[in-house]
């Protein structure tokens, strides 16, 4: 259920600030405090988008209802096999 105090975020946008953080990260060119805080909207970003997923995820059950099972992996991965074959 989502949380009304919590705004809802854009997460393709979310993603593409995340993976910009890294990839500045990584890079290892930043001042240690700019690195910090960085790192600390990264964290917060990945939080934002980890609940939108779970978020998204309970709207799909609750139209699904019963129909939707829970897939593993492997069982996934068959699936898009046997798609691609045709």
């Amino acid at each position: 259920m989502t949380d009304a105090r919590r705004p809802r975020i854009d997460l393709e946008k979310s993603l593409a600030e995340l993976e910009e953080i890294v990839a500045q990260l990584e890079a290892g060119d930043l001042p240690l405090e700019k690195s910090l805080k960085q790192f600390e909207r990264g964290v917060r970003l990945s939080r934002d988008c980890q609940s939108a997923l779970q978020d998204a995820e309970q709207r799909v059950q609750a139209l699904m209802g019963p129909e939707l099972q829970e897939l593993d992996p492997e069982t996934l991965d068959r699936r898009n096999e046997a798609t691609d074959d045709d």
